[in-house]
């Protein structure tokens, strides 16, 4: 089976509405997912990225706040009374007691016991005599030079010093011990240790997030706890707020947080992979609903299709029974509203096609006998024409020229406008100049000398075709109502010519008869495009005023009303009428000259022969 056949079995209506709907279902889920995803997804990276910042700030606070309490148990120490009077009399050079020192231990152990993560306070002169503990140790032993040095220049604020040298599992920190009562001299010193516990980091990693990395560094970023025992030296001088940086193998978008009260900064390294887990849970669920909408739309298109096609089918199948047989009505089904529509105008064309089937075949026994009757009417002009011929001979054989001519005029008038009734409706220039010629011989029989017509036209315009009988019209009414309401002689102009830079031709037709007034002229112009004259002044359900021009609709009217038909895109002004009382009437056609354009409006017999 080639692939062409079945794609055509596969080419049904059902299909193709299942198609379209599958299509529609698809392409607005990726519009939905689109439009979902990208701002969910970046709304989900900005807030765990939040999250994880915010793990970073709580950290750092937390620091502050234990290394503020530091602080605060330290001072509450360097300015309690008895440790100042120690000093006091120390800085005097006088002898402290064995039970003042012991006191003093008492006082110091009940601040410490009050306090939590400090391991002890040791209390030096500023002559680094020991004054507490009571086993007399120099504390230019115990630290070094350049720790007491910053606590001086700290000027009695606490200074971080770090790890203990002794013992790894504390921290140090130092303080100036200022003399109140001396304007703050410098009095001795205090030096405190914490734990190392105290500084952890407390439950701050993210729920459920494997091998995030919580880090403390100094105030001149050396480590005070980490639980990463890697080098820290790529990641810690990185400009960025929160960098993706590389650790082995694995990559970790990195929270900093500087404190401002201690100068820590508090890094937090989570997995890249931790940040857009949500992202790609996200996108699992889009998917995932994508694939149940789909099947869901599936089911549902499949027997909404059916439910449309069937009724169809069955249409079509009767339909088909048509073709071999009469057209026959199909059963009424229940069906939605459209169907039934459609099953009930199939029914009604049925009925109509039928009632035409039957009209046509009688039309075409009614036309057969109409040609019958046509080739008869045929053999009528062609005895006329054999009847002139024989007058015309018989009167030059009688010398009667001048009676001959008038019988060859009448019988070229007669051939031109009886026989040619089926030929082309368009005709050139130059026939129908010669058409009007023949009109004027005969009507010089009637009006003798006084009637003279003057013809003039371009050789460019006796080429261009123009509607049959469009132009004689115009001179019957010139006649009939220049010279035959005139006295005396009567003078008929009729001129053709191009204007190139137009497009058209123009035809004047100007007679020297009485003319019209200004009200007849309205009146004239009104009534022709209204169809209500058919000559100067006549109207149609009245005579014509010199009694010899009925409204046999070869007139203004007429002439109008076929050149809209002929040239539907002239403008409504196509015939152009002056007149004025006795001073003649001038009627002016503009038409294309390049007819061939327009007479495919008209008729399609009058394609062949619009070439001029």
């Amino acid at each position: 089976m080639s692939i062409v056949h079945v794609l055509r079995r596969w080419n049904t209506l059902r299909n193709q509405v299942l198609f379209v709907f599958l299509s529609v279902m698809v392409i607005v889920l990726l519009i939905v997912s689109v439009m979902t995803f990208r701002p969910i997804s970046s709304m989900l990276q900005a807030n765990t990225e939040h999250q994880i910042q915010q793990v970073a700030v709580e950290a750092s606070g937390r620091f502050d706040s234990l290394y503020e309490q530091v602080n605060m148990v330290s001072k509450l120490v360097t300015t309690n009374k008895n440790v100042q009077n120690v000093l006091l009399r120390k800085y005097y050079a006088s002898d402290v007691s064995f039970k003042d020192r012991q006191e003093l231990k008492g006082i110091v152990n009940t601040i410490q016991a009050n306090s939590d993560g400090i391991s002890s306070f040791e209390l030096y002169t500023k002559q680094s005599e020991r004054i507490l503990p009571l086993d007399g140790a120099s504390l230019s032993g115990r630290m070094k030079d350049e720790w007491i040095a910053q606590a001086d220049e700290a000027g009695g604020r606490l200074v971080w010093i770090g790890d203990d040298p002794t013992d790894k599992n504390y921290f140090l920190a130092i303080r100036r011990v200022n003399l109140m009562e001396e304007h703050y001299t410098t009095g001795g010193y205090l030096l405190v240790s914490m734990y190392r516990y105290y500084f952890q980091f407390a439950n701050q990693q993210l729920p459920s997030v494997a091998d995030q990395y919580s880090i403390l560094l100094g105030r001149d970023m050396e480590t005070i706890n980490s639980n990463y025992a890697g080098s820290l030296a790529a990641i810690m001088d990185h400009p960025q707020q929160m960098p993706i940086v590389a650790l082995g193998d694995q990559q970790y978008i990195m929270a900093r947080q500087q404190s401002a009260i201690t100068g820590w900064t508090v890094l937090i390294l989570t997995p890249v992979s931790a940040l857009y887990e949500s992202v790609h849970v996200l996108r699992s669920g889009i998917v995932y609903a994508g694939v149940i909408g789909i099947v869901i739309y599936f089911i549902c298109s499949y027997f909404l299709s059916t439910l449309i096609t069937k009724p169809i089918l069955r249409l079509t199948h009767t339909m088909q029974q048509a073709i071999a047989g009469p057209l026959t009505l199909n059963p009424k089904i229940n069906t939605v509203n459209e169907i039934n529509e459609l099953n009930s105008t199939y029914n009604q064309l049925v009925k109509e096609t039928n009632h035409l089937i039957k009209m046509v075949y009688e039309k075409e026994i009614i036309r057969n006998r109409s040609e019958l009757k046509a080739l008869q009417a045929q053999i009528n002009p062609h005895f006329l024409f054999n009847a002139l011929d024989a007058l015309r001979w018989s009167l030059e054989e009688k010398d009667q020229e001048e009676v001959a001519e008038q019988v060859i005029a009448m019988s070229n008038l007669f051939r031109y406008t009886i026989t040619r009734q089926s030929d082309d409706e368009w005709v050139s220039l130059r026939d129908e100049i010669r058409h009007i010629d023949n009109y004027m011989e005969i009507m010089k029989m009637r009006f003798g000398e006084r009637l003279h017509y003057d013809i003039q036209m371009s050789d460019e315009a006796k080429q261009v075709r123009i509607p049959r009988l469009l132009i004689q019209p115009l001179v019957e009414n010139a006649i009939l109502h220049g010279a035959g309401n005139k006295k005396g002689d009567c003078m008929i102009m009729i001129t053709a010519g191009i204007d190139e830079e137009r497009g058209q031709m123009r035809i004047v037709v100007q007679d020297d008869g009485p003319g019209m007034t200004a009200e007849t002229l309205e009146l004239v112009k009104h009534s022709m495009t209204s169809g209500g004259f058919s000559a100067y002044g006549d109207k149609r359900s009245e005579q014509s005023l010199s009694g010899e021009s009925s409204g046999n609709g070869i007139a203004l009217t007429n002439v109008y009303q076929r050149l809209q038909l002929y040239f539907p895109e002239q403008e409504a002004s196509r015939i152009h009428i002056q007149s004025e009382a006795n001073q003649g009437t001038c009627i002016t056609i503009d038409i294309p000259y390049h007819v061939e354009h327009h007479i495919t409006h008209v008729s399609d017999s009058t394609r062949l022969n619009s070439k001029y």
